[in-house]
């Protein structure tokens, strides 16, 4: 497990856990493959040359996914692409969501 796994991974049960990792995992290598977004491929070409393993890339790119599925539920809106792709560009910087309770 990389240092990205215990900051958003944090549940009790570790079957849940693992099938909703692996879904979201899943998920984004989908959109690497397609090209779509287009700020998926962009993003691990990104990271890959800055020297992350694609195991990282995955869940980094991951729980971004996850953060906009979660607020896409809590808010009951659709998904937001905008903020997707900004976010993903963003990284190895998580969104705000996922860095709370961090020293600044």
């Amino acid at each position: 497990m990389s240092e990205y796994d215990d900051e958003f991974y944090d549940d009790d049960d570790d079957d849940e856990s693992e099938f909703a990792r692996g879904a979201l995992v899943e998920a984004v290598q989908n959109q690497i493959d397609a090209g779509d977004p287009p700020a998926a491929k962009a993003t691990f070409n990104k990271l890959t040359l800055v020297g992350y393993e694609r195991h990282d890339i995955l869940n980094l790119m991951g729980q971004v996914l996850a953060v906009e599925i979660y607020n896409m539920m809590t808010e009951s809106r659709a998904f937001n692409l905008e903020w997707y792709e900004s976010a993903l560009r963003a990284l190895p910087e998580l969104p705000a969501e996922l860095r709370q309770g961090e020293d600044e």
